[in-house]
């Protein structure tokens, strides 16, 4: 693993045995600094014990979070009030073995819903990751919460400030099924040194999630888990950062900018994907009925499995778009397949509502690249959305037929 260094935090990964196959299940991250925090949750009415608890966490310490715990292998989902003791009783290990005061540390879970926490193996696990922190640990914390995951998936940025500092951000996810944007669809932290105020950091994590895991989707499903959680400590010695400071929209780009990159890794290692579809819906009358419309094409099953075959279509695109809910005028739309990391030049399909005299076996080899560009213009007005997705293959079923077993 490399050896990733974020200022003022140190991290480890350690397996508690929590996953039957030995691997990598407990993952902790711990600031020197107390951290301004914020984090956005699953939309799921069935939300996770370790979802309510870092909800009421961060409602009475919003400012003096230092640590995140996060197990895999068992998502204390659908687990009661014994569920909801045993986050509490999770976080509470950690505060006490990092010596930190009550509610300073927020937990995650993932994996198999309906099952309580292994309590005893996280009483043992919690100091073993306390003993293996260390500043170059991240990369062993993102590969302890992968769960269907082949990969671990982090990114980072850095930016300077107009008064010379330079600041840094980090983050890791997890996630490859049961992904769909309705906030958070996953599990994802990111870091910052930044010196930033509680207001303004909440503002860029909200823009930066909308437009990044707010805008993928692999199967149409939202987690009962779904968290992400972003720490800034402050070690870069910044003048605060507030909503109106001249810093501001460069720390909320670079921060998307991570997000995005993060968002993204998710879909290409969507459970059994073999293709990275963009979706982008001009011409709307806003941006919002262009998200609307995109994310149908995204979500539809007939769409993502036309993907897999490599089969031009195109027709489903056009229905899924009809039956969204955007304005749509069948005579100001058109259709666009290209592959910018096959080198393939936009092909139009459509132009006005009607298929043009394309040449199919262009349409197709556009379909069975491993990355498609759609486009899709509606000319209604200056609205615009881009959804990233995956298509839906044989594997998805294999691996989502078999998952507890």
């Amino acid at each position: 693993m490399r050896n990733v260094t974020m200022p003022g935090f140190r991290a480890s990964g350690v397996s508690a045995g929590i996953k039957k196959t030995g691997a990598l299940d407990l993952a902790l991250i711990v600031s020197e600094l107390p951290c301004a925090v914020a984090a956005v949750f699953t939309q799921n009415k069935f939300a996770a014990a370790p979802v309510e608890y870092d909800r009421h966490v961060l409602s009475i310490s919003r400012g003096a979070i230092q640590a995140v715990l996060i197990n895999s292998g068992c998502a204390n989902a659908c687990t009661g009030v014994e569920g909801l003791a045993n986050a509490r009783r999770m976080a509470e290990m950690a505060e006490q073995a990092l010596g930190l005061p009550p509610t300073a540390c927020l937990v995650m879970s993932t994996g198999v819903i309906g099952l309580q926490l292994p309590m005893e193996k996280l009483a043992r696990g919690v100091p073993d990751a306390v003993h293996a922190l260390a500043s170059d640990g991240l990369d062993h914390a993102a590969a302890a919460i992968m769960t269907t995951d082949t990969r671990a998936k982090t990114a980072s940025a850095q930016m300077i400030l107009s008064s010379g500092e330079t600041i840094h951000l980090w983050g890791m996810a997890k996630g490859a099924g049961m992904i769909h944007p309705n906030m958070a669809t996953m599990l994802s932290v990111v870091l910052t040194d930044a010196a930033i105020t509680p207001p303004a950091l909440d503002l860029a994590l909200r823009w930066a999630a909308d437009h990044s895991f707010n805008a993928i989707t692999v199967d149409g499903d939202t987690s009962t888990n779904d968290t992400l959680a972003l720490l800034a400590n402050g070690a870069a010695g910044n003048t605060p950062l507030t909503p109106d400071a001249a810093d501001f929209a460069g720390f909320q780009q670079a921060l998307t900018t991570v997000c995005i990159s993060l968002a993204q890794q998710i879909v290409r290692d969507g459970e059994g994907a073999t293709k990275f579809v963009t979706i982008t819906v001009q011409g709307a009358a806003a941006d919002a009925e262009a998200r609307v419309a995109a994310k149908a094409v995204a979500h539809s099953p007939l769409v993502k499995t036309a993907f897999y075959g490599g089969d031009a279509n195109w027709g489903r695109i056009l229905a899924a778009v009809g039956y969204s809910g955007a304005q749509v005028d069948p005579e100001r739309t058109a259709l666009t397949i290209g592959s910018a990391a096959g080198n393939l030049t936009p092909l139009p399909l459509v132009a006005a509502g009607q298929p043009l005299a394309y040449d199919e076996a262009a349409a197709a080899l556009r379909f069975a690249q491993a990355e498609i560009d759609v486009l899709i213009e509606l000319g209604l007005g200056p609205g615009q959305a881009t959804v990233w997705t995956c298509d839906l293959s044989h594997a998805y079923v294999d691996i989502n037929g078999h998952y507890r077993t």
